[in-house]
């Protein structure tokens, strides 16, 4: 199992609707995340920044990589779309960070 940490971008004003969205994540969209190897997945907003610290830990054989090519992924890509900072095909604008220390 790896752990990992991104960055995304929060646009003012939609802290609440973010919240919203999240509370009210796809079941299918859960189901593709979870069948990806990803768990213990949470996100965290930084309220000064409005930047979203996200961390998860997946399974040696994730799919991640793949995530990208599934028709619910795109659509919720595109639903959140209006609220982040988002690529040209509506993925988020995602910063991968670095581990600097750990204690177990």
């Amino acid at each position: 199992m790896e752990k990992i940490a991104f960055v995304m971008q929060l646009l003012p004003g939609f802290e609440d609707e973010y919240k919203k969205r999240h509370d009210e994540i796809w079941p299918e969209l859960v189901v593709l995340l979870k069948k990806a190897g990803i768990h213990d997945y949470s996100i965290f907003l930084h309220p000064d920044t409005l930047q979203l610290f996200a961390v998860l830990k997946r399974e040696s054989t994730h799919d991640m990589d793949n995530l990208p090519e599934y028709e619910i992924m795109q659509k919720w890509w595109k639903f959140m779309g209006d609220i982040m900072e988002h690529n040209v095909d509506s993925s988020p604008v995602v910063q991968s960070l670095t581990r600097v220390f750990h204690l177990d």
